[in-house]
């Protein structure tokens, strides 16, 4: 005789299958965690592109990082953009608009520590890490995470932030995939250039880490990201100076570049194509000769109009 029962409720079997799709598959039950290091005081895309990653709903920003853009033109000259380059502290301007930003927005809850003040190693090389509240943050979070799961670390300027991280506590490679925006690459003769503003700010690190074994990283090259431009009176018309964040957005290139009539969304482009890959194409191909690894991922190709409309859609919501 048949003893168990001939049906099952369909709620209850709804919950059981419900759990084990929770169990099975975590990116049901969370979301992806991000970390966003940023130059934010170098330029005015830097401020595009965090709150573009702040309001989207499908990921969760965990840290907010500050990064120095040290560099020599402020030994020797006067002006850096719309700075006086005497007594200008880079990760401290980087700080000063972290924090405005979360504020403004309200979010003063994410993590934002201040990175190094320079870079790792010295002029001539080296790796000694630059130990900072952003390093020790960023291996606290990653070494914190469920078996499985890994924390994704965008970076906008230099790369002495992640690097130190790395140094200090080597185990959390496996625990994080880190996109970075810098160096040239030139798709058709397949040859790398290390001259560019955020490799120059600390070459060591990007050697660093392009000679890691077994590390996920990918790369946007300053080529794949030129196509994506803003119109000055476009943008000034866009934006709602009622709405403080709006306001600080369009003040940003009021203050820092008022003569040019377009400007390249550098930042933005590396964040918009992490968020929608859809509207990107990402290529294998080999790491400068003088690196240890063999290959690294870089960002091939954006769909810049597409990436334009999704912020403003997504900046007016």
């Amino acid at each position: 005789m048949n003893t168990y029962p001939n049906k099952i409720k369909l709620p209850f079997l709804s919950a059981i299958l419900l759990s084990l799709i929770f169990v099975t598959y975590p990116s049901f039950s969370q979301k992806q965690k991000v970390w966003l290091d940023s130059d934010t005081g170098n330029e005015m895309d830097d401020l595009y592109a965090i709150v573009r990653l702040l309001k989207e709903p499908s990921v969760e920003v965990v840290g907010l990082s500050s990064a120095h853009f040290n560099n020599p033109d402020l030994l020797v000259f006067e002006k850096w953009n719309a700075y006086d380059t005497k007594g200008l502290n880079t990760l401290e301007d980087s700080q000063r608009l972290n924090e405005l930003i979360l504020n403004t927005m309200d979010m003063t809850h994410i993590p934002h520590p201040r990175g190094a003040d320079r870079q790792i190693g010295r002029a001539w090389g080296g790796t000694e890490p630059r130990d900072s509240p952003a390093a020790r943050e960023i291996i606290q979070i990653a070494k914190s995470l469920p078996e499985g799961e890994k924390l994704d670390i965008l970076t906008l300027g230099a790369l002495t932030n992640i690097a130190s991280a790395i140094i200090m506590a080597p185990e959390i490679v496996p625990r994080i995939r880190v996109f970075a925006l810098g160096a040239r690459y030139n798709q058709q003769s397949r040859a790398w250039s290390k001259n560019e503003f955020n490799i120059r700010n600390d070459l060591n690190a990007f050697d660093y880490l392009l000679d890691l074994k077994d590390f996920d990283f990918t790369i946007m090259p300053l080529e794949t990201a030129l196509p994506l431009k803003f119109d000055r009176e476009e943008t000034y018309a866009r934006t709602n100076d009622n709405i403080p964040i709006e306001k600080i957005l369009a003040d940003r290139w009021r203050e820092q570049n008022p003569q040019d009539k377009t400007r390249v969304m550098w930042d933005l482009a590396l964040v918009g194509a992490y968020l929608l890959p859809q509207y990107s194409e990402v290529l294998l191909v080999n790491s400068p000769p003088e690196n240890k690894s063999f290959t690294v991922m870089i960002y091939s190709k954006i769909d810049s109009d597409a990436l334009m409309k999704d912020f403003w859609k997504i900046l007016k919501q």
